[in-house]
C-alpha cells in the first residue's frame, strides 16, 4: 500500500507543472515535495517522475497518477454525499480535469455539460488538443475523460461513442476563384495556401488523401491552434480548410464561403473515453454528453477519418 501523501505529491508535481508550485499547492516546502517524490520512488522501485521541464511522469508514474485521481474521484464523492446527510449548507465546488479536441470545446462541448456543472457545482480543468491526441492525457493519468476519435479503450477506461463531426472543405469565394477555378484538383492544391490546426492535425491530409488520392506536403499552411480564429482565416481569404458543419453551415448560406467539396464532407467519428469507475458524476457527465452528441453530430453513414 503505497502513502496516499506520497502519490499527492506526485499528482501536484505534475498538475501543477513543477516542484515549486506543487509546493505552494500543498503548504510544504519544495525540498519537502522533491523528498517525497524520492520515497515514493523508493517505493515503486523505479523511477516515477521524468525531470524535464516541466516533469513529466514515466510508465510506472501514469499507473500511480491513474490510481491516486480515480481514488480521489471517488473519496471526493463520498465526502459530498456524506456532508449532503450531515448539514444543509452549501456543498463544495469539486474540479474534474477532462480533454477535450478544439473543434467540439469549440461548437458544443460547454453547451452539453452545462447542466452538470450548475448541478453538481463542478468546476472543469479543460486540457485542448486534436482528436487524435486527447487520449494522451488519459493515458498518463491526468484527466478522468477525453473526446477522442480513438474507438477502442485503453485498459480500465469505457469509450461511448458520441457521433459523427462532418467537416466542409471550405474557401471564401474569392480565394476559391483565384486558386481553384476549375475546382479543387491536384495541381491547385499544390500551390493553394492551406489552414490547419496544428502541425499535429491530420484532418486535412487525409481528406485530401480521400479526395484527391494524396496530401501535397509541400504546399503552404497556415497553422492556426485556434477553432474561432481558423473559421475568420478561411472568411478573410487566407487559405481553404476543414470547417465543422456547425460552424461552416450560416457562412456557406449566405455565400460568405465556398463549399469546395460539396458531395464529400469529411466524416470524423468522436468518442468519449473515460475511467471505468463507479462514480456517479462521471456517469452523469457521459450521459449528458451521449444526449448531446446525439443532437448536435451526425449518425455514422460510411468511411471515417
Amino acid at each position: 500500500m503505497y502513502d496516499y501523501k506520497l502519490l499527492e505529491a506526485l499528482a501536484a508535481v505534475i498538475g501543477e507543472g513543477g516542484f515549486e508550485r506543487a509546493a505552494r499547492r500543498l503548504s510544504i516546502t519544495q525540498s519537502a515535495v522533491s523528498q517525497r517524490i524520492r520515497q515514493l520512488e523508493e517505493a515503486a522501485g523505479q523511477p516515477v517522475l521524468a525531470r524535464t521541464q516541466p516533469p513529466a511522469p514515466t510508465a510506472a508514474g501514469r499507473k500511480l497518477l491513474r490510481h491516486v485521481r480515480r481514488v480521489g474521484l471517488l473519496e471526493a464523492e463520498l465526502a459530498r454525499d456524506l456532508e449532503s446527510h450531515a448539514h444543509t449548507g452549501a456543498e463544495p465546488w469539486r474540479t474534474l480535469a477532462v480533454a477535450v479536441n478544439a473543434d467540439t470545446l469549440a461548437t458544443w462541448f460547454i453547451g452539453a455539460v452545462l447542466p452538470v456543472l450548475l448541478a453538481e457545482r463542478l468546476a472543469l480543468d479543460i486540457r485542448v488538443d486534436d482528436q487524435e491526441r486527447t487520449h494522451e492525457f488519459l493515458r498518463a493519468g491526468e484527466v478522468a475523460g477525453c473526446v477522442s476519435t480513438r474507438q477502442v479503450p485503453m485498459q480500465g477506461c469505457r469509450a461511448i461513442p458520441l457521433g459523427v463531426m462532418r467537416y466542409h472543405c471550405c474557401a471564401a469565394p474569392g480565394f476559391a476563384a483565384r486558386w481553384f477555378p476549375a475546382g479543387l484538383d491536384l495541381a491547385a492544391a499544390r500551390g493553394a495556401p492551406a489552414v490547419v490546426f496544428n502541425r499535429q492535425d491530420a484532418v486535412h491530409d487525409r481528406f485530401l488523401e480521400i479526395f484527391l488520392g494524396e496530401s501535397p506536403q509541400d504546399a503552404p499552411r497556415h497553422h492556426v491552434p485556434n477553432s474561432e480564429r481558423f473559421v475568420d482565416v478561411v472568411l478573410a481569404g487566407a487559405g481553404y480548410g476543414l470547417i465543422p458543419h456547425v460552424q461552416a453551415a450560416e457562412h456557406l448560406e449566405r455565400g460568405a464561403l465556398m463549399d469546395l467539396a460539396p458531395r464529400a464532407p469529411m466524416p470524423v467519428p468522436l468518442y468519449w473515453h473515460c475511467w471505468n469507475i463507479p462514480s456517479p458524476l462521471l456517469a452523469r457527465l457521459t450521459r449528458a454528453l451521449r444526449e448531446a452528441g446525439g443532437r448536435v453530430l451526425q449518425p455514422y453513414e460510411g468511411p471515417t477519418a
